[in-house]
């Protein structure tokens, strides 16, 4: 696939595991960033897209470090290579771990008073996680282990955000949206609880296919819901476009 442009930065995407694609996109756009966001965590960057659309949308605020794991050593590589390329290099990381092993070396930096990036704890972590069953594996094996979810679930990132956000931090993940009800259910077990659930579906006659659930410490009084749909009578629709456009060429 070569480069992957974008309006402010590209990506070269040729040995990642998982390219450039649509739920990425959306959970960069969708993702809740505030001003006073300065630790962000990607877990699974793949090309470093998520990651470079948030230091594109926090691209004013000083001091910010946004620190990429993979657990593919060619996706980290070239990550790596794309953040050095962009206009953020000196606010952007990207470090070959399994978010297992990080979690570990995170803690243990920690209590030796040497903390890890990003000062220990986190203002935003944010993913597109392995969603694939058992029974759809995909052939490919470096891509199977991208997209299967026994390598990394969900529930890996709500115990590690429940373990490691700040007071005020967030958790966002882009996921299918049958998998809403069990997700809100065990991130509530971890302590976290959803503030924003964005359903998206590909047109207006179609069933949600995926949803952004965005979740925090606090319980909020209720939970912004809302649906995004993609294309209405062939075309982008006026949300999708205005949503996409800082970063899509051509929109």
């Amino acid at each position: 696939m070569g480069e992957f442009k974008f309006k402010k930065f590209s990506v070269v995407n040729e040995k990642s595991a998982m390219k450039v694609n649509t739920d990425g996109v959306l959970l960069g756009a969708l993702m809740t960033l505030r001003p006073e966001d300065r630790r962000l965590l990607d877990i699974g960057t793949g090309t470093g897209t998520v990651a470079l659309m948030a230091a594109q949308r926090l691209a004013d605020v000083p001091g910010l470090c946004i620190h990429a794991i993979d657990i593919d050593e060619p996706s980290a590589s070239e990550a790596a290579l794309n953040f050095a390329r962009s206009p953020w290099a000196g606010s952007l990381t990207a470090r070959h771990i399994s978010l297992e092993d990080y979690a570990a070396r995170h803690e243990n930096a920690s209590l030796k008073g040497n903390p890890a990036p990003c000062d220990g704890v986190f203002d935003l972590v944010f993913s597109n996680p392995p969603y694939f069953d058992s029974e759809l594996r995909s052939p490919e094996s470096r891509r199977r282990e991208a997209r299967h979810s026994e390598s990394m679930s969900y529930r890996d990132i709500l115990e590690f955000s429940s373990a490691r956000l700040d007071r005020w931090g967030r958790c966002s993940l882009i996921l299918p949206a049958e998998t809403e009800t069990e997700l809100c259910r065990y991130a509530r077990m971890c302590g976290l609880f959803p503030f924003r659930i964005v359903r998206i579906r590909t047109v207006p006659s179609r069933q949600p296919r995926r949803i952004v659930a965005e979740f925090s410490r606090e319980r909020p009084a209720c939970i912004d819901e809302s649906c995004l749909t993609i294309q209405e009578e062939g075309r982008y629709t006026r949300e999708y476009t205005d949503l996409t456009s800082p970063f899509y060429i051509g929109l």
